[in-house]
């Protein structure tokens, strides 16, 4: 079957988070399974975009209400990611290097949709399936069953793919001139608590919704910034799919961007050097445990929580562990966790911002991820860490409750429930213990590194659900 991916982000094009990491990988198992995947996304200003061939496969001219945008389409030509990569340059919008933040967002990412639906309208040929990912894509399902001029994509079924539900792009109705028009007879399905939620809208025009874990399905159900009935009223076309990772872009046994390789048969030397290499980086000892935290520094996180919990633990256990943070975010945690630096010199360390190679190395060379989020839809970073032989410490919640079970309970991790400093604290101490003991610490780093999290699994479940909405034949 043909299907669309429209998302905002997918890796190595543009990245913010997990969303990008997803869509930069299911289609090109999709692919594997022997279906035709094309992915759309913005053209922003990033490296990748510079550094690639891309070739011209249609122009248009999208219509924001009074505003007229000229846009693009542009096909990467080499299609080494394992997929068609198409990318809707929109100058005056998109032509930036960050992919959020601008007082336009809205404007950018509704001209995003029109334009991606009226380049799919010009091919004369109608997909399968359109598998919209997160609230920037949400107003698609809408526009296709109700705007007049995409009457003739009328048979095409929609997903809605949430990757995280408290983003939802709200936005006055003094906007809906933007969209194309439509019977306002529908204008019902656009509005949530008097404005337009474009998320609300994708959940309820879409023939499917899934969530990044079962855990998120069940979680949105009690806690989803405001649309917790909407998501009650949708269950019975609701799933959820438990992401994977690459396993051939995260492979420590040739990971290009590590210096020293290694598999489950050899992991203790292979980690240690990359331990050794790590902490010379950032002047720690590396017979010590490390803990580290990838990620972005805000509440939703944990990332207001790792100043206080870092100190405390530190105090604590100063001869014991060392702490390493790699991330950004809220100016304020970033000030407090770069102080912290000057007060445990030799057992504490931060990079403010983000490096992808850094970020590989630090998932080879911990002992331990922390991830005492308050809010984690799915979760990449601990099937990463456990692939690399890092043990996770998470909060159970969402994606981190479905994949990572307490090593008392003869797990591959260490778990707490609550989001606070205490229970990080807590176990950091276990954690410390554990490391103390190695053949109990190796025996649940083996569990983690043994664990299926590929997305072979997943990408069958996802088409499993469109074959189903395929064969409903529900408009």
């Amino acid at each position: 079957m043909e299907i669309f991916h429209l998302s905002a982000e997918c890796y190595p094009m543009a990245k913010v988070g997990g969303l990008a990491d997803v869509v930069g990988a299911l289609p090109k198992y999709q692919t594997n399974a022997g279906h035709q995947v094309r992915v759309v996304v913005p053209c922003y200003d990033t490296k990748f975009r510079k550094e690639n061939e891309f070739e011209c496969v249609h122009w248009g001219n999208v219509k924001l209400g009074n505003f007229d945008f000229p846009f693009s389409v542009l096909k990467e030509t080499s299609d080494k990611l394992g997929y068609e990569l198409y990318l809707i340059e929109i100058k005056e919008l998109f032509d930036r290097p960050n992919v959020y933040g601008y007082d336009d967002d809205i404007e950018r990412f509704l001209s995003f949709q029109i334009a991606s639906l009226d380049w799919i309208l010009a091919r004369g040929e109608v997909p399968a399936i359109i598998n919209c990912h997160d609230h920037h894509t949400g107003v698609v399902p809408f526009l296709i069953k109700y705007a007049y001029k995409y009457a003739s994509l009328q048979n095409v079924k929609t997903v809605i793919t949430i990757h995280n539900g408290l983003y939802q792009g709200w936005f006055g109705f003094d906007k809906l001139y933007y969209l194309p028009e439509f019977d306002l007879r529908h204008v019902g399905f656009l509005e949530w608590n008097n404005s337009i939620n474009s998320l609300a809208v994708g959940v309820k025009c879409a023939h499917a919704v899934t969530t990044v874990s079962p855990s998120y399905l069940n979680e949105i159900n009690y806690a989803a910034n405001g649309l917790e009935s909407l998501f009650n009223s949708v269950r019975n076309k609701s799933n959820g799919i438990l992401n994977g990772i690459d396993i051939e872009v995260w492979d420590p046994s040739k990971d290009k961007m590590l210096e020293y390789h290694y598999s489950i048969e050899n992991f203790e030397l292979g980690k240690q050097k990359n331990k050794e290499k790590l902490c010379e980086q950032f002047d720690l000892d590396p017979d010590k445990p490390l803990f580290s935290f990838i990620g972005r520094l805000f509440e939703e996180k944990g990332g207001d929580l790792l100043p206080q919990a870092s100190a405390l633990s530190l105090s604590e256990n100063f001869e014991n562990i060392n702490i390493l943070i790699l991330g950004s975010g809220n100016s304020e945690i970033e000030s407090q966790l770069t102080q912290l630096r000057n007060d445990y010199k030799g057992n504490y360390n931060v990079f403010i911002g983000y490096n992808e190679e850094l970020a590989h190395l630090i998932y080879a060379g911990s002992d331990y991820i922390l991830m005492p989020s308050r809010v984690e839809p799915c979760g990449l970073n601990q099937m990463y860490a456990m692939r690399y032989g890092t043990v996770p410490i998470v909060r159970r919640t969402g994606g981190l409750r479905d994949t990572v079970i307490d090593f008392g309970d003869e797990g591959n991790g260490i778990c707490h429930d609550q989001a606070s400093v205490g229970d990080i604290c807590y176990s950091i101490n276990r954690a410390v213990k554990l490391y103390d003991d190695k053949i109990s610490f190796n025996t649940v780093l083996k569990r983690g590194m043994t664990a299926d999290h590929s997305w072979e699994r997943v990408c069958q479940e996802y088409i499993e659900i469109y074959n189903l909405i395929i064969e409903k034949n529900e408009i």
